[in-house]
């Protein structure tokens, strides 16, 4: 174990993180989290034992150098700690956010099998924080001595290169950075009129503030990347009219997952249901929640339920309830099963969502002028696991009730939109629609097009979609200078 400059912190939990007050945050949109100052940051880092295997680097899919930033934290050297940060992940502000360090990084901590983890999620967000604060940009953290070589080294080998990337999310946001820092030009297509993807539309406002979304898609303009908005590809330009008439080399495509599941019940169709990517992109990117300062009324109804268990499910709830709604989510299996962040799930306890659990809706009830008027659902309970290794949910016979609401959203996945699919000849897709890409290079059937995240693998995470974006660019580097 490398020798430390500073007394360990030998505390087993986690330095808290600053939060709004439950009453308060329920009623308005600001960020809930409120972030370490320099001193929790401090001491949280030195919780780290920098040991030497480095357990939390495997679990890190852009590769962030953990214990090295951290040791960084715990001397109080944070733009250092912050170039090494960047150097690995383009949007540090935005993992250190929304990122499930608990089954990652934070999930293989030496520190957390006896008691918590340490906290490099809430330290990864310190450091991104404190250089905007301090107005420290992207090429001078990588300016930073030992910091970027690998990056500056790499600058030269794309020279003269285009590659479109379609799509901004995560993944192509990523790909478009790593590729311009090799010297290539990039241009980025997005269909809706506002770059970022999931994380302009997705992801609420009090999880992840636009502004830092913004500020990210800034540095990469600055660093060179162009970026069209309302331009979807598959109907403006196809694939190959890219390659054969504007000129592109590659082509990456990272139009995520953005078609919603439904659950296939009846009265779905009715007044006052809506999806969740409906209410939130509403809300997220066209701003309902400050009508009528913005013209997007959104309708939340005063009882509504979210159907399903997951992320999606929690921000649909607290931004139901921001909204003015009595919110309730109905979840089939236990809290135990739940796939959403612990965290969310503790916020949404504290700020009053409620929970049906062991519930699986059969019917949606409505009147005469076809609006809503309740919900009928059925009592599970727990069976043998499924193929996710969770425990099926059985109905319990003649166990149904009726919920009584005006609004029913539904959060139980997304489904990826096949325009690419079909508007590329020689393209190999799943039956589900999803892009058949090597899971090393991200390279697809058709030469010269790579494809990653949610694109290829379904509805993930965003630390996920970024590492395919950063593997993604390697594979057509590789590519490009096996053409030249």
């Amino acid at each position: 174990m490398p020798r430390l400059n500073y007394e360990p912190n030998r505390s087993k939990e986690k330095t808290p993180m600053p939060s709004l007050e439950p009453a308060y945050r329920a009623t308005c949109f600001e960020e809930v989290a409120l972030g370490y100052t320099e001193e929790d940051a401090i001491n949280e880092a030195r919780r780290c034992i920098q040991c030497p295997n480095s357990p939390c680097v495997e679990g890190c899919p852009v590769g962030v150098p953990i214990p090295s930033f951290v040791a960084q934290v715990a001397e109080g050297n944070f733009a250092e700690a912050f170039a090494l940060v960047k150097d690995a992940n383009a949007l540090p502000a935005i993992c250190g956010r929304v990122c499930p360090q608990e089954t990652q990084c934070e999930g293989k901590c030496t520190r957390g099998r006896n008691g918590d983890p340490v906290g490099i999620g809430r330290l990864e967000r310190f450091v991104a924080d404190w250089a905007m604060e301090q107005g420290i940009t992207s090429s001078e953290a990588n300016s930073e001595e030992g910091v970027g070589a690998g990056s500056d080294a790499a600058a030269k080998t794309l020279a003269g290169k285009k590659v479109a990337v379609v799509g901004s999310g995560p993944a192509s946001l990523t790909c478009a950075g790593e590729l311009v820092k090799r010297g290539c030009e990039v241009t980025v297509y997005e269909a809706l009129h506002k770059v970022g993807g999931v994380l302009s539309y997705g992801i609420p406002e009090f999880r992840l503030p636009k502004d830092l979304v913004a500020r990210e898609v800034s540095a990469l303009s600055d660093a060179g990347v162009t970026f069209e908005v309302n331009a979807l590809v598959g109907k403006l330009y196809t694939i190959d009219e890219l390659m054969e008439e504007r000129g592109f080399d590659a082509v990456f495509v990272g139009t995520g997952a953005g078609l919603p599941s439904y659950l296939g019940i009846e009265g779905e169709a009715a007044n006052g249901v809506m999806v969740a990517n409906e209410l939130l992109t509403r809300v997220n990117l066209m701003k309902a929640y400050l009508f009528p300062e913005y013209d997007t009324p959104v309708y939340a109804g005063k009882k509504c339920v979210v159907v399903g268990g997951g992320n999606v499910a929690m921000d649909a709830a607290r931004t139901a309830l921001r909204l003015g709604a009595d919110t309730t989510i109905v979840y089939r299996r236990s809290m135990e099963e739940m796939p959403a962040r612990a965290e969310e799930i503790h916020h949404a306890e504290e700020e009053g969502v409620n929970f049906q659990l062991l519930t699986n809706p059969t019917r949606i009830l409505t009147n005469d002028a076809g609006w809503v008027t309740g919900i009928e659902c059925v009592r599970m309970e727990l069976g043998e696991p499924d193929a996710s290794g969770r425990r099926r949910p059985v109905p319990v016979e003649g166990s149904e009730f009726v919920i009584d609401v005006d609004m029913v959203v539904i959060a139980v996945g997304s489904k990826t939109n096949p325009l690419i699919a079909q508007t590329t000849p020689g393209l190999d897709v799943t039956s589900r629609n999803l892009v058949v890409a090597d899971e090393e290079t991200c390279a697809t059937s058709k030469p010269g097009v790579f494809a990653g995240g949610d694109t290829v693998i379904g509805a993930a995470t965003v630390i996920l979609a970024m590492g395919a974006g950063k593997r993604a660019a390697a594979g057509i580097e590789k590519y490009l200078t096996e053409q030249a």
